[in-house]
């Protein structure tokens, strides 16, 4: 009876291996990315377009293919144009972004620390928020002149509304009995802070920094397309002047492929700065 006992393997034994499998999905980088959704769509473009030019249910001139706007996006690289237009627009993006979102990430921690600036800061940042770039774009230039200075100013304060909010909910929003545990344990002010309360806040932070991304590109946009002689937002300004289709749709997919890679390095680093966070039942039914 124990000889035969011990052939057959414990049902703990036979379940490991079904329970490691299923722990760690197989996701390659390409899911993670949202390439098949990206290729899909040009697709379905390509053969929309291809069909227009046959059938011509609107002037094949207003949505040209994929296809045609490759082409000409390789003829304007030749020139130089593409390349200096994504280095201008690039630095304007990231300097004005990180000014705003260093800047809305300070001002929430005071704000949140002290009472009497919350109460003197909130009503004017309540009465300037809805206040739109377009709007803010001429007094910039009047105030700062035609330069980088004001698409920079410009961007940084697009960014810094929708961080701020998100950060003093985050900070609001700490559980205060992992701040009891940490009294408890004799940490003091400054290690609440930094060990609890900020690390807690900082997934809020980052839903504000994506939302403050693409109001940043709206920004940036909006500022080259007025008073700029570089630029994808120049492109397309170029572009209309002189009815070149062709160049607008590539300024326009430059800025989505642009905003889609910076969004998707945005999230790689929340991923690796909040690991301890999981995503509920997402995770649950996935292992």
């Amino acid at each position: 009876m124990n000889k035969s006992a011990s052939t057959f393997a414990s049902p703990a034994k036979l379940a490991i291996p079904e329970v490691k499998e299923r722990a760690k999905p197989v996701m390659r980088w390409k899911d993670k990315a949202g390439l098949l959704p990206i290729l899909v769509f040009f697709l379905v473009w390509e053969a929309f377009s291809r069909l227009n030019e046959r059938v011509e249910l609107f002037n094949p001139t207003f949505l040209p293919a994929p296809s045609a706007i490759l082409q000409e996006m390789w003829a304007l690289s030749k020139t130089g144009l593409i390349q200096e237009s994504l280095q201008a627009s690039t630095v304007r993006i990231l300097l004005g972004f990180s000014i705003g979102l260093v800047l809305a990430v300070a001002v929430g921690v005071v704000m949140n620390k002290y009472r009497t600036v919350d109460y003197w800061l909130s009503p004017i940042l309540n009465l300037l928020g809805p206040i739109p770039a377009l709007a803010l774009l001429p007094i910039f230039i009047i105030w700062f002149g035609i330069g980088e200075m004001p698409k920079v100013l410009l961007i940084a304060w697009t960014t810094f509304i929708p961080v701020l909010t998100n950060t003093l909910d985050g900070l609001k929003s700490v559980n205060p009995l992992l701040i009891r545990s940490a009294l408890c344990l004799g940490a003091k002010e400054r290690h609440i802070f930094w060990r609890v309360v900020f690390p807690s806040a900082i997934p809020s932070i980052f839903v504000g920094a994506q939302v403050s991304l693409g109001l940043g590109f709206s920004a940036l946009i909006v500022s080259e397309m007025m008073g700029a002689k570089s630029g994808l937002g120049y492109i397309i300004v170029d572009a209309r002047n002189y009815f070149k289709m062709g160049n607008m749709f590539v300024a326009i997919i430059l800025i989505g492929l642009e905003f889609s890679i910076l969004s998707y390095l945005l999230r790689i680093l929340e991923r690796r700065m909040v690991s301890w966070r999981q995503n509920g039942v997402r995770n649950a039914i996935e292992k």
